[in-house]
């Protein structure tokens, strides 16, 4: 896959992540491993991509004697995602497009 596009559908992912709830690295893990394989060296540059672009913001909170980051989607994060559900629908056209007539019986 390209890695522009696979970098768009991470960032994408990130932010689906944590659209409805703040969370932290390991839970955004968990919660997208079902449907890409992600790992901590691949998510935490995304997240400060993200964070320095304003699509997202950070607070660190004690947790069982711990600190952990804790990340908040913003306004300008849930705009990314929705362009990208509007981009998503036409990649879905091309790859119609392509594909046509290739379908296994």
């Amino acid at each position: 896959m390209d890695i522009q596009m696979k970098r768009g559908l991470l960032e994408a992912a990130v932010l689906s992540a944590i659209r409805d709830a703040d969370s932290w690295g390991y839970r955004i893990i968990k919660d997208i491993r079902p449907y890409v394989d992600i790992s901590e060296s691949t998510l935490y540059p995304i997240l400060r991509r993200l964070e320095a672009s304003g699509c997202l913001s950070v607070r660190t909170e004690a947790y069982s004697g711990r600190l952990r980051k804790y990340y908040h989607i913003l306004p300008a994060g849930r705009q990314r995602l929705d362009a990208f559900r509007e981009d998503w629908e036409e990649v879905l056209a091309v790859y119609s497009f392509i594909t046509r007539g290739t379908e296994k019986p």
